[in-house]
């Protein structure tokens, strides 16, 4: 089971933007009356994008347009690793540390990466622009090291790859993947 251990972080009311709210409405409408709870995860994700991270207040208000228990909601987000549950950097380099990974460099990799930004595993740059994480199998075991930043995934890499990929965040040069 892969489940958050951190606790939930409150944070202040927040409002969902009219597009927010259409595209979470469209979510749900893919689904049988009944059977609107099954666009939760789709929700979850929706909103992270728009806010960074997954806010209790966030999470509140998703129950509420579910119309089922906030709990519900959290159990779903504390369970997934890929939420954030508490503020994080504007890109986060989430780094594949299972077996296939790690037997190619994913530990070096990760290592250099927190001397690079001069930040150890779940922590952010004092700019907010890195966060740097480590996660269970993103599903690319022949391609490690691998790492997840906005939906995009980075294959192959090595200290100098990753380099100019903080380089090309740096500078807005990569667009976020697909949802």
């Amino acid at each position: 089971m892969s489940h958050s251990t951190k606790p939930i972080i409150a944070a202040e009311p927040v409002e969902f933007s009219a597009e927010l709210l259409a595209k979470m409405e469209e979510a749900k409408n893919l689904f049988p009356d009944g059977k609107e709870k099954s666009a939760l995860l789709k929700m979850l994700h929706l909103a992270q994008a728009e806010f960074g991270w997954v806010s209790v207040p966030t999470m509140d208000k998703i129950a509420d347009l579910l119309s089922i228990q906030p709990v519900e909601v959290y159990e779903v987000a504390t369970f997934y690793t890929m939420f954030h549950l508490e503020p994080v950097g504007k890109y986060v380099f989430e780094v594949c540390r299972t077996g296939p990974c790690m037997l190619v460099g994913s530990d070096q990799l990760i290592e250099h990466i927190g001397k690079k930004l001069n930040i150890g595993v779940g922590e952010t740059t004092a700019d907010g622009l890195f966060t740097l994480k480590t996660a269970e199998c993103l599903g690319g075991c022949g391609y490690g090291p691998l790492l997840q930043c906005r939906h995009r995934f980075h294959e192959h890499l090595t200290a100098e790859k990753v380099d100019e990929l903080i380089e090309q965040y740096r500078r807005g040069e990569i667009e976020p993947g697909a949802l």
